[in-house]
């Protein structure tokens, strides 16, 4: 499709206003070293079908879902992959109860959300991306970005069952890694530095 003139400059405006957000999302799903990659072939297909988008106002989200496209395009094998985390590695795992064994006496019923909203978004970039695609790209959208379970559903093309899945079982293992990640970084109390939640942070909030 030839776009008019009025359509370029839009388009153009569009993706400099976007291009720090389209890079985050990018290295958030396809780690650093495809970002770039990814976000060109997003551009390319944005304006081949810019024509098409009747709300210019929804561009920001428009670009997004091409984005996902893009990745999703690229790992659909893995998002597909039957193969599962043994139960014990994951389903056991809970973040709060961990939290409460270091402090029989929590302060609050959230320590676990104040753990994870203690650290930077490079803090939690650096453990997304030591997880699986069909568990990040989920987390990503949902937490992240901001989608609804069921558009998450129709961007990966995965039943909504999968995905909702995928987001419990994600959420779970990113909480292992960040707690791993907490000990690597010598932020246990056991470990002599500062406990994790006293770092000043400020990365997205987990909650459901």
């Amino acid at each position: 499709m030839v776009l008019t003139a009025s359509d370029t400059a839009a388009l153009q405006q569009l993706a400099r206003d976007e291009l720090p957000g389209l890079y985050a999302l990018a290295r958030r799903l396809a780690g650093r070293n495809d970002a770039e990659d990814v976000v060109q072939e997003a551009l390319l297909r944005a304006c081949q079908a810019f024509g098409s988008l009747r709300d210019h106002q929804a561009g920001a989200r428009w670009l997004r879902v091409i984005l996902a496209n893009v990745w999703r395009d690229r790992v659909r094998k893995d998002l597909r992959a039957p193969r599962e985390l043994p139960v014990d590695d994951v389903e056991r795992f809970s973040l709060y109860r961990t939290l409460v064994e270091e402090d029989p006496f929590p302060y609050s019923d959230s320590l676990h959300l104040d753990f994870l909203s203690a650290f930077t978004d490079d803090d939690v970039d650096t453990v997304l991306d030591r997880l699986p695609p069909r568990y990040r790209a989920p987390l990503v959208l949902r937490y992240v970005e901001g989608f609804a379970t069921a558009q998450i559903a129709r961007m990966l093309e995965l039943p909504l069952g999968t995905v909702l899945s995928q987001l419990h079982r994600g959420r779970r293992l990113f909480e292992r890694e960040m707690w791993n990640y907490a000990a690597e970084c010598g932020l246990l109390p056991d470990q002599g530095g500062a406990r994790a939640g006293e770092r000043e942070g400020g990365g997205p909030r987990w909650s459901a």
